[in-house]
């Protein structure tokens, strides 16, 4: 016999289909109306996909019609996002918005119905770009509408944003300005309070975060001592007194339960999180059982398939950080039970929840600070394998320890590489546009206090708009790079006579990988190390650091190279160096393999005289080697020149004759060395050489690059139509600017990578005029004489060191160190060289296979003749 329950659902979805299909006398508006009132009044997974097939009927015209629509969507919306269905909730709140917005409708309160939890969701699955635009959207509403409430969750809500994606500062003086400026409700200021407390917390002032979560608590007891937000703020407090004091934090945390037992109706997600909190504070008191439980509990309320095996199943997982975080939190509960390889399991699957949740994210930014949590997880596996290794002397374990710190380098930038491949020229054309207007963004905050808020608001409007049709248009999703095998690495590098060196920057320990002769090794360093590369960096601030002080230098150099585990000369004559953190700013070339005391740079005894080294940003690039475009070499020059001002390059003339002597090509001189003239040109020549002012940014501005008309930021390089076998930049800083450990620098040499350049030559300081003209000279006289770019650059550097016009102090390493070389080691002439043999083969191929089905042809043929 069928329950009465059972029945109750039969008769309401019957009711629910009924109002969307068989009402014919009632209005299109008055069934949407209906339809989500019977789905209010049974919220289930059977009646919202019930609802969301009865969505797709309608096809609304008047604008009334089009307003019940979206508040469909926005219910619907809501409990899918209560369902655990997040990815579809934020795809029904974008469709609400967009209908909402695109035909200027109104009497309805979109920004709590729809803006607010559509920007909690970004944050949640960590799109950050699409968080800060949407909040910043209905901030600007609010204001319009002087709706104070909207604003100051506004406010909490993009102090949010700025906390996840590292900027504790600027969440700080926001929340500092509005607590002090802004009339506030005591709900409100508590919420504010809170948050300020979690961002003092992050930034380690744990005096001043106390004290925020303290008030905070004072403010909203004002109004429910019961209260979610209060309970929010306790619970903040117990994480507080975690390592430092934890009976305290055990009080706060029993005053916290008490209220989460009172509060009704609270949502999974925000269950588990507590459940998460709770499990952290029996790990750090060693109860590690009891940790267990509550994890095991957090995957119960989340996944609804769950059994009782500690992890879950691959299967079941889905885009959510507290799940992510739960996987973490056991795989550190294992690795604390020595239990490592149960350890890697379980950060496998926070792999996997990970990679589903980069595949929601469109914009770049929130791609590479997503990447960080990779990097984190991603070093605890490294010393889990390298425990492995020592205690089994097993070499896979090294070797999939390379392989998973592998995929961490330069990732994004690969994925979008990798999707500029394949995507329509429409999806490209309106990629473009989305970065033209983040581009408008970004050069409008610049102006600071002065900056025009109608404008930036008017552009993230436009930003949203193409991001939401972008959406419509991907189908399929991009397809992945082939997979990394380090046995193709080993033969690469052997037939390239080659050693690699791989950096992995940790928080606790920097990680060496050196692959040489069909072997890898792994060593590790404390990253205390830091501030001795720091103090060497130092030394290249300008040009009088080094000859001030050589014998320091001398020294220090040594010391540094011991320290990296670099390789001593070898069978091996080129180097590959795939660097790390701030070693991306670091000329490996200019270390000391042999201290003395010389003062005479040309004889002190750099790793440039052992080695012939380059530099890329993964393995994977390595491994990955666009053939060359252009049979002949042609050049693209840019030269600005900026005669009779303070900006002007004198020896950028000088620079110009040399190369325009032994290479054809168009050289772009003084007022034609524009933007326009450049890009229009860029796609038909095989070196693209660019010799003008270049800077490295700040915390507010990009890093960016001059043309004679006007300076172009790194990210409006990143959709140049461009096909070029070399990109050089020879300007000061193109290979310097806002530096993440797992992307590199986000440099000017990074827009050009972003565009499709494979190799380049870019500069890692202030170049000096004069040398950085002598050293060109010298670089593309080597091309010229047949040397590939990689060995061009090696042989420039010995030359100009081995120069009898250039003086002593013009040979410190500061002279000719600046320009690195990131990309393939292959000569263009023997590439070309081995591309005709194999033309050759094969055609003597097919002639022999003609000659031999003729002749068998004919031998048969004969055999038919006789019978």
């Amino acid at each position: 016999m069928m329950e009465v329950g059972s029945w109750k659902k039969i008769v309401l979805l019957f009711l629910l289909v009924q109002f969307a299909f068989s009402q014919s006398n009632k209005t299109l508006e008055n069934k949407i109306y209906e339809t989500v009132e019977v789905f209010a009044a049974n919220p289930t997974i059977e009646s919202l996909n019930k609802i969301e097939i009865a969505e797709k009927s309608f096809v609304v015209k008047s604008n009334t019609e089009k307003l019940a629509l979206v508040i469909l969507k926005c219910n619907v919306a809501f409990y899918q996002n209560q369902f655990g269905q997040t990815q579809k909730a934020i795809s029904s709140y974008e469709k609400a918005w967009q209908l909402y917005d695109q035909n200027k409708l109104s009497n309805y309160d979109i920004v709590e119905s729809c803006l607010k939890p559509l920007g909690n969701l970004y944050t949640i699955v960590g799109d950050y770009d699409n968080a800060e635009n949407t909040i910043k959207q209905y901030f600007y509403i609010a204001s319009i509408d002087k709706n104070s409430k909207q604003k100051a969750a506004a406010i909490l809500n993009l102090s949010n944003v700025y906390q996840n994606t590292g900027k504790i500062d600027e969440a700080i003086i926001l929340l500092e300005k509005t607590i002090k400026t802004e009339k506030l409700s005591s709900t409100e200021k508590g919420k504010l309070l809170s948050n300020l407390g979690n961002n003092y917390f992050l930034s380690k002032n744990y005096k001043k975060a106390e004290n925020a979560f303290e008030l905070s608590v004072v403010e909203l007891k004002k109004v429910d001592s019961q209260s979610e937000m209060l309970f929010n703020s306790y619970r903040n407090l117990a994480s507080l007194y975690l390592e430092n004091n934890p009976s305290k934090a055990i009080n706060y945390l029993e005053k916290a339960s008490a209220i989460f037992s009172k509060i009704e109706n609270i949502e999974p997600r925000k269950k588990a999180s507590f459940l998460l909190v709770e499990a952290k504070m029996l790990f750090s008191q060693e109860k590690f059982q009891e940790a267990k439980k509550k994890i095991s509990d957090v995957f119960k309320l989340l996944l609804p398939n769950y059994s009782k095996t500690i992890l879950p199943s691959k299967n079941a997982l889905y885009a959510e950080t507290i799940l992510l975080d739960a996987l973490d939190l056991q795989a550190t509960l294992f690795v604390a039970e020595n239990q490592p390889k149960k350890a890697l399991e379980s950060y496998a699957l926070s792999f996997h929840v990970e990679e589903l949740l980069q595949s929601l994210l469109m914009h770049e930014n929130s791609k590479i600070i997503n990447q960080i949590r990779n990097r984190n997880r991603t070093e605890k596996c490294i010393a889990i394998y390298y425990s492995l290794f020592r205690k089994e002397n097993k070499i896979s374990y090294l070797e999939k320890a390379f392989e998973l710190q592998e995929k961490t380098k330069s990732a994004v930038l690969q994925q979008e590489i990798a999707k500029n491949k394949v995507i329509s020229k429409e999806e490209k054309l309106i990629y473009e546009q989305l970065q033209n207007w983040k581009n408008t963004i970004l050069k409008e905050q610049q102006n600071l206090e002065y900056a025009d808020i109608s404008k930036i608001n008017e552009a993230i409007k436009k930003q949203n708009e193409l991001m939401l049709l972008l959406k419509s248009k991907q189908s399929n999703p991009i397809e992945k790079e082939k997979s990394f095998k380090i046995s193709e690495l080993y033969s690469k590098l052997e037939n390239d006579k080659a050693v690699m060196i791989e950096y992995f920057f940790g928080q606790e320990k920097i990680y060496i990988f050196t692959i040489q002769n069909n072997k890898i090794k792994l060593e590790e360093i404390n990253f205390e190390a830091t501030s001795k590369i720091i103090s060497f960096l130092n030394y290249f601030s300008n040009a009088e650091k080094i000859t001030n002080d050589v014998a320091s230098f001398n020294r220090d150099a040594f010391s540094v190279y011991k320290m990296l585990k670099l390789p001593s000369k070898s069978t091996n004559k080129n180097l590959i160096i795939v660097p790390d953190g701030i070693l991306n700013f670091l000329p490996f070339e200019t270390l000391i393999t042999k201290e003395s005391k010389t003062t005479n740079f040309a004889k002190m005894h750099y790793l440039l005289n052992d080695f012939a080294v380059g530099y890329n940003n993964s393995a994977t690039f390595y491994l990955n080697v666009i053939p060359f475009k252009h049979d002949k070499e042609t050049i693209l020059g840019v030269f600005p020149v900026f005669e009779n001002s303070t900006l002007e390059l004198a020896f950028s003339k000088k620079e110009m004759q040399s190369i325009k002597k032994n290479f054809k090509g168009t050289y772009l001189e003084k007022q034609n060395a524009t933007f326009k003239n450049f890009s229009s040109n860029a796609t038909n020549f095989s070196i693209l050489h660019l010799s003008t002012h270049a800077s490295s940014g700040d915390v507010i501005e990009p890093a960016s690059i001059r043309f004679y008309e006007q300076e172009i930021m790194y990210s409006e390089l990143y959709h140049l139509n461009i096909n070029p076998d070399l990109v050089v930049l020879s300007a000061c800083e193109t290979g310097i600017g806002k530096l993440y450990n797992a992307e590199g620098a986000m440099s000017v040499a990074r827009g050009f990578q972003f565009a499709g350049a494979q190799n380049l030559l870019f500069s890692l300081w202030k170049v000096n005029d004069f040398t950085t003209s002598v050293f060109m000279e010298k670089f593309y006289k080597n091309i010229q004489n047949g040397k590939s770019y990689f060995e061009a650059n090696h042989q420039a550097k010995l030359d100009f060191l081995k120069s009898s016009r250039i003086p002593n102090a013009k040979k410190s390493p500061y002279y000719w160190s600046a320009f690195v070389y990131y990309g393939t080691l292959e000569n263009k002439e023997s590439t070309n060289y081995f591309l005709w043999i194999s033309i050759v083969v094969g055609i003597v191929g097919l002639v022999f296979l003609f000659l031999f089905f003729r002749k068998n042809f004919n031998k048969n043929k004969n055999i038919v003749n006789l019978v």
